[in-house]
């Protein structure tokens, strides 16, 4: 197969097609005449020499899911149990109702970017750079409250137009605290129980919205089961949920402010992230020198999360920036 391969790339890539020789002619029609054959046994070549909407480049590898967010992810129980779960299920459905909505909340530096790039990782073939992955940041892409309505317009048609494109789509909102608010309730419709709505069909798009709204909420709860003695391991997702959503709904600085999303029950997980401790930081730094293909050195490693702030100011438990910093601090110790 890779032999034909090689044909089917020396024939269709080939750059030069002015003053053909008479054997050069004769190779080529020789070519034609295999490859014809070749195509014959093989109708589905021509995608895999370039990303498509198809099972070749779009599949979950849940196994490699399940092991990043076991080895990568640090201190997040609960997301890391939930998200594997809604994902899996989610995509093991043939037939979904509407699309995953998933809403990660947490401090900064906690793993929300760092989740949805596992998710992309172990879904598409291509992972983040995928054509099929779209990325929205609310500074970036919807900067001015003046601009709203275009926005709203822009969005649905970028969200229409891709899905159209790839059903299985990712969309990742980034910085939904920043977002101006009664925004996102204009792709509402895409993320509700419609077969279609206009010829299109929305069932099987992934919508990830990031947010540090609600951190405060998530912050208070890991601070009350320490004050309890109990361990962080213990806070369930029912320990969170209602009062993270009730938190967000009610931010008039978030973008999730009185949306029809949460008022509509769209949103199917809302996903919390703990505030990280200096164990966890540890563990990110430890992480980052293997990365960068460096023998993970502890006492560098707790060298560098030391540096960092934490708190409540005398308490000290948890990291004021999570691990966000960490990757930049390394540059210095190694």
């Amino acid at each position: 197969m890779k032999r034909h391969a090689l044909l089917l790339w020396m024939l269709l890539c080939s750059g030069r097609t002015e003053a053909i020789e008479p054997i050069s002619t004769g190779i080529a029609v020789g070519m034609a005449a295999a490859l014809t054959g070749f195509l014959a046994s093989y109708p589905n070549i021509f995608y895999y020499f370039s990303e498509c909407c198809r099972p070749e480049w779009i599949a979950l590898n849940r196994t490699g899911l399940a092991h990043d967010l076991e080895t990568r992810l640090f201190g997040q129980h609960i997301a890391s149990h939930l998200i594997l779960r809604a994902v899996s299920g989610f995509m093991n459905n043939k037939n979904p109702k509407k699309p995953l909505v998933l809403s990660l909340h947490g401090w900064t530096g906690t793993g929300k970017n760092f989740v949805s790039e596992l998710i992309a990782d172990n879904i598409y073939r291509e992972g983040m750079d995928s054509s099929f992955v779209h990325v929205f940041t609310s500074e970036l892409h919807f900067p001015h409250a003046s601009q709203i309505d275009t926005y709203k317009t822009q969005l649905q048609q970028w969200i229409r137009g891709n899905v159209s494109n790839c059903a299985q789509s990712l969309f990742i909102f980034d910085e939904m605290d920043k977002m101006h608010p009664g925004l996102i309730d204009s792709i509402k419709p895409y993320l509700d129980y419609y077969e279609k709505l206009d010829g299109v069909s929305y069932g099987k798009a992934i919508f990830i919205f990031l947010s540090n709204a609600g951190g405060e909420a998530i912050i208070q709860t890991a601070l009350d089961f320490w004050n309890a003695g109990r361990k962080r391991e213990e806070i369930e997702l029912k320990d969170l949920e209602n009062s993270l959503s009730l938190s967000v709904f009610n931010n008039k600085n978030s973008g999730f402010w009185h949306t029809n999303l949460i008022d509509k029950h769209l949103v199917d997980f809302f996903v919390p992230f703990l505030p990280l401790e200096f164990s966890h930081v540890v563990q990110c730094a430890m992480a980052g020198m293997s990365a960068r293909g460096l023998r993970p050195d502890l006492e560098v490693a707790k060298q560098v999360a030391g540096e960092l702030v934490y708190f409540p100011k005398y308490e000290r438990i948890y990291s004021s920036k999570g691990c966000k910093t960490i990757d930049s601090k390394l540059d210095y110790y190694t």
